[in-house]
């Protein structure tokens, strides 16, 4: 049986992902508004820097800033994908993805996950993409996409995913928050 190919904009596109736009560009983009799954993705090779304080929002008076030592502990070398997130809801994937737009630059917005991208110092230069998914299978495709990183990073969650989100995490990953 042949290796899993990394998860590239390549890759992700032959499974049906599209869009890879900028964040900035997302209003302009015609992202669906059904359920689904989407990706962060840096495309730079570079090794990241790190901005000592979030641009984001706050949301409930909480800073989402992080230490770099933090943000640099949790950077997966070799990963394109920095984040994979699910989208539900009557607007799905276009509220979602808007809120998260919207949470980087600096305004309250309904997305707290995946806050650790902006602090990336090359942020701007980010993709977003998506994939639509049928309504019930939205949680189960972020979580079989987040096993698959997981495999192919030796057990490590996308730098900006935070925790383990729908399945009972294997034993060995129980300290992952």
């Amino acid at each position: 049986m042949s290796p899993t190919p990394e998860l590239t904009q390549m890759t992700l596109t032959e499974r049906g992902f599209r869009g890879f736009v900028p964040f900035h560009d997302l209003p302009d983009s015609n992202v669906p508004t059904g359920h689904g799954i989407y990706v962060v993705i840096r495309t730079s090779a570079s090794p990241p820097s790190f901005l000592p304080s979030s641009p984001a929002g706050h949301l409930k008076g909480r800073d989402p800033s992080v230490s770099v030592d933090k943000l640099g502990a949790a950077w997966v070398d070799g990963a394109t994908v920095v984040y994979i997130g699910k989208a539900a809801g009557a607007n799905g994937l276009n509220q979602r993805l808007g809120d998260y737009r919207r949470h980087g630059t600096g305004l309250l917005a309904g997305h707290w996950g995946g806050r650790y991208i902006w602090q990336l110092t090359d942020s701007t230069a980010l993709l977003v993409a998506w994939k639509p998914t049928p309504e019930d299978d939205a949680g189960e495709a972020e979580q079989d996409l987040i096993d698959e990183f997981k495999e192919l990073h030796g057990g490590a969650l996308p730098f900006a995913n935070l925790r383990n989100n729908g399945r009972q995490a294997p034993e060995a990953d129980s300290n992952i928050e």
